[in-house]
């Protein structure tokens, strides 16, 4: 049975020259070797499904995966076999199962994150200088408009037009 009776924080924070493991750093490793077989499992996974699983834990042999949604668990389920025998076969030779189970706080996660790249994609666009057509480029633009097909001539002074004032001098009727 656990012992959750509460502790002194001095018990917690024991240094490292002690003979006896902490146990925060009992939890930093087990954190830390979670996180290294979470790296391995999405090496493994697709890459459309990547984002969407994670490991939740691994205990007695049975590896905890979370997914996002309902639709994501079913194409995790395809890839389930090919999973388990692939860490049996690199990392996990105790590996006995596969337990997969849904967690809509990854799905909440990844659409916050969406919602972020979205509104930082808006801000940049919105700081990018404009970009404007010099008056010598206009009229290199006519130029070449004036040797160019009927339908080729009438896009090219279109876009010669947008130079500015100095673009509208000329005819439209080339």
């Amino acid at each position: 049975m656990r012992d959750s009776r509460p502790q002194l924080l001095d018990i917690l924070f024991d240094d490292a020259s002690s003979t006896e493991q902490s146990p925060l750093r009992i939890v930093q490793q087990r954190a830390a070797a979670l996180l290294k077989l979470n790296r391995a499992v999405k090496g493994l996974l697709p890459a459309p499904m990547q984002p969407w699983c994670r490991v939740g834990n691994y205990r007695q042999g049975v590896l905890v995966l979370e997914i996002a949604n309902a639709s994501w668990m079913m194409r995790l389920r395809y890839e389930q076999p090919a999973l388990l025998s692939a860490l049996r076969a690199q990392i996990l030779p105790s590996l006995s199962s596969i337990d997969i189970r849904i967690n809509p706080s990854l799905m909440a996660k990844m659409e916050n994150a969406s919602q972020i790249a979205v509104k930082n994609k808006a801000i940049t666009s919105e700081s990018m200088p404009v970009r404007h057509l010099s008056a010598q480029s206009a009229e290199e633009l006519r130029g070449l408009a004036s040797r160019s097909p009927e339908k080729l001539r009438k896009a090219l002074e279109r876009l010669a037009e947008l130079a500015g004032e100095g673009a509208k001098t000329t005819s439209r009727n080339k």
